[in-house]
């Protein structure tokens, strides 16, 4: 082999070895995305179409007026668009762990000229977010990020409103990447039920609903 096959070959590797070493980790501890690569999660994957922003927003069937919990946001990449579609008689909650990723999506939001968001510094677990306050929630490549994934999806559950929405994306390039059935075992375990799936198994989005109030 030439010095750039095994420069190349050298990289790749080591690549390998540290997605499989985030991975491992993050059963053990919380690894979110670190703020420095916010620019990296705010662009749309040009591989996959499901974990785009406007096509995500699609799927939740969002109408003005509505709450939306957008649960791990990052830099804002599907705040903006939710709180743009719920209007200003809705609004969002935009929850984050990590104080750099809040303080881009504050700074889009404005940008944006909204007021109807709320910024919460908090991991999903916790017990921060109040009871049939949403109508619908998004996990956009995060799940994998938690370590206590039944906790947070039980806490999601409990914050929607009974026929409320969450949608779960996934896509196998993220280091935490969660599997479909994974994702489906998870939360039928919490009282979700699935509604609906858009994609393949590499790169997915599934709708899961919380049951409607029995009479």
């Amino acid at each position: 082999m030439n010095l750039l096959t095994i420069v190349a070959v050298g990289f790749a590797s080591i690549a390998a070895l540290a997605w499989l070493a985030w991975r491992l980790s993050s059963r053990r501890h919380a690894l979110p995305c670190p703020s420095w690569l916010r620019w990296f999660v705010e662009l749309d994957n040009p591989f996959t179409r499901t974990n785009r922003a406007h096509v995500i927003v699609e799927h939740l069937d969002l109408h003005p007026g509505m709450r939306v919990l957008d649960a791990g946001c990052g830099p804002g990449r599907l705040t903006v668009p939710l709180a743009r579609r719920v209007g200003p008689q809705g609004h969002v909650t935009a929850l984050d762990l990590q104080p750099g990723m809040l303080r881009r999506a504050q700074e889009k939001a404005r940008n944006a000229g909204l007021d109807n968001v709320l910024f919460v510094q908090a991991a999903l677990g916790e017990g921060r977010l109040d009871h049939d306050a949403y109508d619908r929630a998004v996990l956009v490549t995060v799940l994998g990020e938690i370590p206590d994934r039944e906790s947070a999806l039980l806490e999601i559950f409990d914050a929607l409103a009974p026929g409320g929405l969450l949608s779960v994306t996934e896509v196998v390039f993220d280091p935490h990447f969660q599997r479909r059935d994974t994702v489906l075992r998870l939360a039928t375990a919490v009282g979700f039920t699935e509604k609906a799936f858009f994609g393949r198994s590499f790169a997915f989005s599934v709708l899961l609903e919380k049951p409607a109030a029995q009479n």
